[in-house]
């Protein structure tokens, strides 16, 4: 069964750190790119930052540039993304996908399998 669970959310204070994992099963990632999304109450899911197989990463949303960072760990079939400095903005679900392609995609259709999410939320 492939399957691809995120953990490491949870509630934090602004200013503070969390880091995401989403592990996969089933399946090697080495060879697909990797997504994170995340979606706000009333809002829509959006695209953050993505690696590509080749490790290449890409930051789609600005608010989070210099406090976010994605990585990979392909022996470990793993995916992380780092974040630093969190703002009570940051408050959502954040899923992980894996993309069809070895390259990096903002349109949520370029992905085919998702992580059940896992809730972030900043607040004092």
């Amino acid at each position: 069964q492939l399957q691809l669970v995120e953990s490491g959310g949870g509630l934090v204070q602004p200013g503070g750190s969390l880091r995401l994992s989403c592990e996969t099963s089933g399946f090697t990632l080495d060879q697909y790119a990797i997504g994170w999304f995340r979606e706000a109450p009333g809002k829509e899911r959006e695209a953050i930052l993505c690696i590509s197989s080749s490790g290449s990463s890409t930051n789609y949303e600005d608010s989070v540039k210099g406090r976010f960072t994605i990585s990979r760990d392909n022996a470990r079939d793993t995916a992380y993304l780092q974040m630093n400095d969190l703002k009570p903005e940051d408050t959502a679900i954040y899923h992980c996908a894996v993309s069809r392609y070895t390259y990096c995609s903002n349109y949520v259709s370029a992905y085919d399998l998702w992580g059940q999410g896992t809730q972030v939320t900043v607040s004092s």
